[in-house]
């Protein structure tokens, strides 16, 4: 099982998170999609530190209960590892070379960026295409991260009564569902698309233009911090501070003492992020930020990113355009969608 192999139909997506295990199975019909099934299942607290899985049991039955509550009959699964375990690189081949003689080549060059040793790596390569200005060359490619970050993804998802058939990178789900949002955004074909993933845990931001991603980064914050401050001062369990934050029912003090606090250090983030961008780019400006993650979610966040930071700002949904199946709640999935960017971009891989 390679990190961006070839899928074959009818897969689930599921992505593996800080909190939570989201899964999502779609179909489609000509060109439209449609949500058949999907699910959020919250994992318990430490099960999945900084993207890196510990309880692998923990998160197998968080599987288990998504795929029961969902109601899919798929037994196929796409998953992802994180960015911060992945080494991507894209090299220059021969444009004669096919098959296997292409494959031992990669494998030669990929003992040169990976700084383990190379059987204990998981490798993959797409073509992507002829090297500009040397007409013999083709861009190739390589993906490459530790087997014990691919299998124990693995292991979980078996864990959960799956079958694990593709294994891909966060930031290629991320391209893949950004597809579906790239005509609903304002910025120009080619302009600069911030899009930032604001989870639990972690704040990820990928700078896109024309649908491939630019700039990678993480920073440790998120919606979790949040999560702590409530039951700190209301004195709550970690699952009723979570509950509280999406369904209301906190003091009237929340608002002012602990949410716009909150809401003001997420958009100081996001600023952050994108000035490391500049600092390491020839670009001083982007042409549109998009939140995503659970953060996103926030009420009128994106207006605070907007206004603060002079950029037009909008909330993910890569779902917006799809078709929902009979046991797909609308309501609760316009909640969940701009936290399913990468569910969605692993359950298109069953259309490879």
């Amino acid at each position: 099982m390679g990190l961006i192999t070839k899928s074959q139909p009818a897969l689930v997506g599921v992505d593996i998170s800080s909190t939570a295990v989201k899964l999502l199975q779609l179909s489609r019909v000509g060109n439209r999609y449609r949500v058949e099934h999907y699910a959020v299942e919250p994992l318990p607290p430490n099960a999945v530190v900084e993207k890196n899985i510990v309880e692998v049991e923990a998160v197998g039955e968080a599987i288990k209960r998504a795929v029961a509550r969902s109601g899919t009959r798929v037994k196929h699964a796409a998953a992802a590892v994180a960015g911060s375990s992945v080494i991507t690189r894209v090299i220059g081949m021969p444009n004669d070379l096919e098959g296997d003689e292409l494959e031992s080549q990669i494998e030669l060059e990929a003992a040169n960026y990976v700084p383990y040793p190379i059987d204990e790596v998981n490798h993959d390569f797409e073509v992507l295409g002829p090297m500009p200005g040397s007409p013999d060359m083709v861009q190739v490619l390589l993906a490459a991260s530790r087997s014990e970050n691919v299998e124990v993804r693995a292991s979980a998802l078996e864990l959960g009564g799956l079958t694990p058939r593709v294994m891909d990178v966060e930031a290629f789900a991320i391209e893949n569902a950004f597809a579906l949002l790239a005509d609903t955004l304002s910025s120009p074909r080619d302009g600069l698309v911030a899009l930032v993933d604001s989870g639990a845990t972690m704040t990820t931001l990928n700078v896109l233009r024309n649908g491939r991603s630019l700039y990678h980064r993480e920073q440790v914050f998120g919606g979790k911090q949040l999560t702590d401050e409530v039951m700190r001062r209301y004195g709550l369990s970690y699952e009723e501070a979570g509950l509280a934050k999406r369904q209301g029912g906190l003091p009237e003090s929340y608002q002012a003492e602990v949410l716009e606090p909150f809401k003001e250090a997420m958009v100081q983030q996001v600023s952050r992020l994108l000035q490391f961008f500049y600092a390491g780019s020839e670009f001083n400006r982007v042409d549109q930020i998009v939140l995503a993650g659970g953060g996103a979610s926030i009420p009128r966040i994106a207006e605070m990113v907007e206004e603060q930071l002079g950029v037009p700002t909008t909330v993910a949904n890569p779902l917006a355009h799809m078709t929902l199946g009979p046991r797909v709640q609308a309501h609760a999935l316009a909640q969940d969608a701009p936290a399913l960017m990468i569910a969605c971009g692993l359950a298109l891989r069953s259309f490879d």
